[in-house]
């Protein structure tokens, strides 16, 4: 099923490349079928869109994290909780400080 998801919203990302929300999406259905490289260059191509009060760092971090790169986990989740704090969700930046403290 996140097959043919991926693949309709690649085909709507051909007609309108700077929508950041497809982006965001793609990243997740990327994320969903373990396509962590993948899911990574869609998620930064959103935030570099976008402003992002939090979720996409979590899907980052995690896609990083499953890949080995943890020092760049690491970063996500702290630019997660600095979005989170700035967006008033705290019971999220917990979440990300968290994990975060299970990577150290």
């Amino acid at each position: 099923m996140e097959a043919g998801r991926i693949d309709a919203l690649k085909g709507m990302l051909e007609k309108s490349p700077k929508d950041a929300m497809l982006h965001y999406f793609l990243g997740n259905e990327y994320f969903k079928v373990e396509r962590y490289g993948e899911a990574i260059e869609s998620i930064r191509m959103y935030l570099s869109l976008a402003e992002d009060e939090g979720a996409a760092y979590r899907t980052l971090a995690q896609s990083l994290e499953r890949i080995g790169k943890i020092s760049e986990a690491r970063i996500a989740y702290g630019q997660g909780i600095d979005a989170a704090s700035r967006y008033g969700h705290p019971g999220m930046a917990a979440e990300f400080q968290a994990a975060l403290n299970e990577l150290a």
